[in-house]
């Protein structure tokens, strides 16, 4: 966690209007994504061009016309994120028991009731923000997760706070393996997003995905064969403004290091795509590295 010092202090209004704002219940919040979604999508046009360049790249059969309703749509989408994301900081227990339904949990309950962790793949889909905290307050073991640290301070607290307000514990990226090692044997769930795009220098994996060479992290894999830990896909789908069905599904049991992880959960990651591609964050250059030609 970024301590208090290294905090800017013009910073601190922000928080106070931060914390305000997430006070607020979310019907009232989603008058704000209304306004945000305007200025994002029609004012601004908030990376607008890469949006819409992944779009196209992704699905070439789809008609111009369907590229553009599709972008409106998840711009519409991600502002809801966004004030979404602002609720967590104050959102109560109920309140994401209500709004998070786990679909199939007895999948992900039998084998953490064998007495081993369990590793689960997501995506930046829908609102992956909530997850974790759905999974502290509704599960009866350990829910944690890797991230990345924001470098701006201010934020990294914010976030840190705020994911893991209702109980999730978070691991470092950097200190991951060393967390594995020293908590091995403690039954827990841990949520990791493995659709990001890696640095061009520690790329060891592509794929075609979505139509395009797209390089993945192999970081859930190796560490599931590593520890013999078992993998579960984690689909999410939105079944109505801020309320979201996830349901796990086995990539892995953790006995046999055959089980090609990472491609299985490209292909899951790409079918969820297809199914609601206005629900995925297109706002990234997933796509900026080129796969290195290989060499006759």
């Amino acid at each position: 966690m970024a301590k208090d010092q290294q905090i800017p202090f013009y910073y601190y209004p922000l928080g106070l209007v931060l914390k305000g704002l997430s006070l607020l219940p979310l019907p009232v919040l989603y008058l704000l994504s209304d306004l945000l979604y305007f200025i994002v999508y029609h004012v601004v046009g908030y990376r607008k061009k890469v949006v819409l360049t992944n779009l196209r790249n992704s699905f070439p059969k789809k008609s111009e016309e369907e590229i553009q309703s599709i972008a409106k749509a998840f711009y519409q989408q991600f502002a809801d994120i966004v004030v979404e994301i602002l609720k967590l900081r104050s959102m109560n227990r109920e309140e994401m028991e209500r709004r998070i339904v786990f679909a199939n949990q007895e999948v992900l309950d039998d084998f953490v009731k064998r007495g081993t962790p369990v590793i689960t793949m997501g995506s930046h889909s829908c609102n992956w923000e909530w997850v974790l905290s759905a999974g502290a307050v509704q599960f009866d073991f350990p829910a944690e997760g890797v991230y990345k640290p924001l470098n701006n301070p201010f934020f990294e607290d914010f976030m840190l706070r705020t994911r893991s307000r209702l109980g999730a514990r978070l691991i470092k990226m950097k200190d991951t393996l060393r967390d594995f090692a020293a908590n091995r044997k403690v039954p827990r769930v841990i949520a990791m997003l493995s659709d990001q795009t890696p640095l061009k220098s520690e790329i060891t994996f592509w794929t075609t995905f979505l139509n395009q060479d797209t390089p993945f992290y192999e970081g859930a894999e190796k560490l599931a064969k590593k520890f013999k830990y078992p993998v579960l896909f984690l689909d999410i789908k939105r079944t109505n403004r801020g309320y979201y069905t996830l349901t796990f599904e086995v990539i892995s049991d953790g006995t046999s290091d055959a089980v090609p992880i990472t491609e299985i959960f490209a292909r899951k990651l790409e079918a969820a795509i297809r199914r609601a591609p206005a629900d995925y964050l297109w706002t990234h250059k997933r796509w900026k590295h080129k796969r290195p030609e290989v060499a006759s």
